[in-house]
Parts: C-alpha cells; structure tokens; sequence
C-alpha cells in the first residue's frame, strides 16, 4: 500500500506560484488506477516530488510498501526510489544513449531481481512494442515512441507504484490512445498507476478513482 498521512510541505516564500500542499491524507491500494487533477499550481508536481522524496514532508508520513518517510535513512532513499516507476512530462530520455541502454540504466539499479538487466530491459521493451527500436536514439524516434521508451524504463524494475505525469499532454489523439491502453495494460498486470492530468476525459476508459487538489488540499 502507498499512504499518506495528514502530509505537508510549504515552500519557503512559495515557488513559482506554489504554496504546497496541506493535510494529505490518502491511500493508494496494490492494483489500483488514481487520477489526479487540478489546477496549474494546485499541487500535483509537489505531490509527486513528496512520493519520490524529492522533498521531505514538512509534517505527516508518507509509506511505501514496507517504508515510511519518517524512519527512512538517506542511505535507503535508493531503496525507497527503486519502488517507483516515474514517466516524466517530458521523457528525460539520453539523448547520446540508445534506447536499450537507456531502459538498461534504471535496470542496472536494482541488484534484488533475478534477471539481468539486459534481460529485463528487453522484456520491458517488448512489452511497450519497441523491440524494433532498440538500437535507435531518442532524436530517431517520434513523440509516441519516446513516451514508450519513458514507459520501458519506468516498469523494467517491477514498480510498486507508477507515476505518470501529463502522459498523453504533448500527443496527438490517436498516439494518446495508444498510451492510455498501454497503461492500462501495466496497470491490469498489477502496478498501481497514479496520473497527474489536466485532460481527466481521455482516461475515463481507465476507470480511475480520482483525486481533485485545489490550494494544495484534496477536495
């Protein structure tokens, strides 16, 4: 299970219009789909830099599966990251790296899996349909595929929890509905997916719970 308990953070003086977020109380069960949505500055980026602790809480506990913020050290943060897949809005691909070796990267990471890194990146590439595109750069590849390959990289270590941020923002409709059945298809295979999104219509078919911030709090 991810939880949150009673979570906040407030940016000293606010940062770029943010004023954080405030008594976050939520729970995100194995399995599940979450839709997260609000506002420009209500809150999401900083709530998924809390899930990653990219940021500590300021008061209240995060846990993830058998971690929790509180008594995490920062020599177990690596530990605590391995357990997340993130997709990025803008894919934060390796431009002089390809696209094997990018998912084989995140993979070389996690040490407690059986199967090689090799092994696993090719699995997790075959499974978002890039077996083809191994050997390619990021620049050879079209917007979709880059946001496949960012998808790759994201589950080659088994997530406990995916986070997708604006995942189909910069797509075209046909190529967004390709993703969305894509993560559709990682959630069924059991990781829970949480997605920031200011376009909540075009994951109805996900049959999300959804999560409205507003202010930084959940309404």
């Amino acid at each position: 299970m991810v939880k949150l308990l009673n979570v906040s953070y407030r940016y000293n003086g606010g940062s770029n219009g943010q004023s954080g977020v405030f008594g976050i109380t939520l729970d995100i069960e194995p399995g599940e789909f979450v839709m997260l949505v609000g506002r420009t500055g209500a809150g999401k980026t900083t709530l998924f830099r809390l899930l990653s602790l990219e940021l500590m809480p300021s008061s209240g506990e995060i846990t993830l599966d058998i971690f929790k913020s509180s008594e995490l050290k920062r020599s177990r943060l690596p530990m605590w990251r391995r357990r997340l897949g993130i997709v990025h809005q803008n894919f934060r691909l390796l431009d002089d790296r390809c696209v094997l070796d990018n998912i084989r990267l995140a993979a070389s990471c996690e040490k407690s899996l059986p199967a090689k890194s090799k092994q696993r990146s090719l699995r997790a590439l075959a499974g978002v349909g890039l077996t083809h595109k191994l050997h390619s750069i990021p620049k050879e590849l079209s917007t979709g595929e880059q946001q496949r390959t960012a998808i790759a990289r994201a589950i080659v270590n088994e997530p406990y929890l995916l986070l997708a941020d604006e995942p189909v923002s910069n797509l075209d409709v046909e190529t967004s509905n390709d993703i969305i059945e894509l993560l559709k298809k990682v959630n069924r295979a059991g990781t829970a997916i949480l997605v920031a999104t200011h376009q909540p219509e075009r994951f109805q078919s996900c049959n999300p719970r959804v999560l409205q911030l507003e202010s930084g709090k959940l309404v």
